[in-house]
């Protein structure tokens, strides 16, 4: 049975969320909870504890239509901030239109293809003006750069957002689910059309401050900074912010990510972790010779509800939220005590999300940074 406390519906769409461990039981109640008889399309996102492949097969048999979704580093909805759930929206046929297609093996994706894939999301006739692009991708791939730079140009540059999948921060292997099955190495492309107003949005809540980092050194294959200013990275970065390097750890990655100035807009660049060998791995691509800025925070909870405010202001009602949020705005809310915060903001909208490995906007792959879109009424 629906609650408000699992479920929320309006004319657009049908978001719920299950909290059953057991596979079989999540997808049976999450289908009780979102499922509509005018049905377009269903995206989920779930934990990467649960058994994905029984996972898989129970939402096959509940779910008919079209259905995407991936691992996730943490679920997040207008019910707050959840792990190991299982959570889903049904949107409505009245309200959009969607094509999807997989590209697999990733590792191989080129120009050609995207050309390939771009043109049979087009035949499917969708007005350039109501569309936009959503994008699923393995986390782990370090192919989010390359994918949505030869992407987007063939889309006829319709606005793109999207998310990394996760796996609840083992760093191991990440699934997105298209087709019926989780697969990795792997992404799947969503276009839609809406018969709603709508408005793709980027919002991140650091500034650039004068200290500076130039990348002497990268394994930019990897995603790793060897060198900074030619000392090893790890003790440059520390150095930079006063601390020692036995202080650094999720924490302080969190609340002091690097900044790079692109276009004259400032785009995040986030550090997953520190090595053993003093280099830092990066959420993102990195090169030798970038000059990073370290960055500063300015209120996320203040900043998140002024973005969703401008939303508003913009569309008049806001029926779903399709958002693809940062672990590291995650981590940052748990360390400054913001949690409830957060919650009590995205409880004020329908918000269908969760915590990435990373961000995609348009072109551009980035971190630490809420990317989505707003549907209005």
């Amino acid at each position: 049975m629906k609650t408000l406390t699992e479920c929320t519906e309006n004319s657009l769409m049908t978001l719920g969320i299950s909290r059953e461990v057991d596979e079989n039981r999540a997808a049976e109640e999450l289908y009780g909870l979102i499922h509509r008889d005018d049905s377009e399309m269903v995206l989920f996102y779930c934990s990467s504890r649960y058994d994905l492949p029984r996972l898989a097969e129970a939402m096959k048999r509940r779910f008919s239509g079209l259905t995407l979704g991936c691992t996730t580093a943490g679920e997040l909805s207008q019910f707050g901030f959840t792990e190991h759930s299982l959570t889903g929206v049904c949107l409505s046929s009245k309200a959009v239109r969607a094509r999807s297609r997989i590209l697999s093996p990733l590792s191989q994706f080129d120009a050609r293809q995207a050309a390939l894939l771009a043109g049979e999301l087009r035949a499917a006739g969708f007005k350039p003006a109501k569309s936009f692009g959503l994008l699923l991708i393995d986390g782990l791939s370090c192919m989010e750069e390359q994918v949505t730079a030869l992407l987007y140009p063939q889309l006829q540059e319709l606005q793109l957002v999207g998310g990394s999948a996760g796996d609840d921060l083992k760093f191991e292997k990440t699934y997105i689910y298209a087709d019926g099955q989780f697969q990795s190495d792997a992404a799947v492309v969503c276009l839609v059309e809406s018969q709603v107003p709508f408005r793709t949005f980027r919002i991140q809540h650091f500034q650039p401050t004068r200290e500076k980092l130039v990348v002497t050194e990268a394994d930019t294959v990897h995603r790793r900074v060897i060198e900074i200013d030619g000392e090893p990275a790890a003790e440059a970065y520390a150095n930079r912010l006063g601390l020692r390097v036995d202080q650094l750890g999720p924490a302080v990655f969190s609340a002091n990510p690097v900044i790079l100035s692109i276009g004259g807009e400032y785009y995040i660049r986030s550090i997953r972790r520190m090595e053993s060998d003093g280099s830092l791995s990066f959420y993102c691509a990195i090169d030798n010779g970038l000059v990073f800025s370290v960055a500063e925070g300015r209120d996320l909870d203040r900043n998140l509800q002024t973005g969703l405010d401008q939303l508003r202001r913009e569309l008049g009602q806001i029926n779903l939220i399709l958002g693809f949020d940062c672990i590291q705005r995650r981590l940052e809310c748990q360390y400054k005590g913001l949690v409830s915060s957060v919650e009590r903001i995205l409880s004020q909208v329908p918000f269908f999300g969760f915590s990435t490995f990373g961000e995609q906007y348009n072109s551009l792959h980035v971190n630490q940074t809420l990317t989505g879109v707003a549907l209005g009424g």
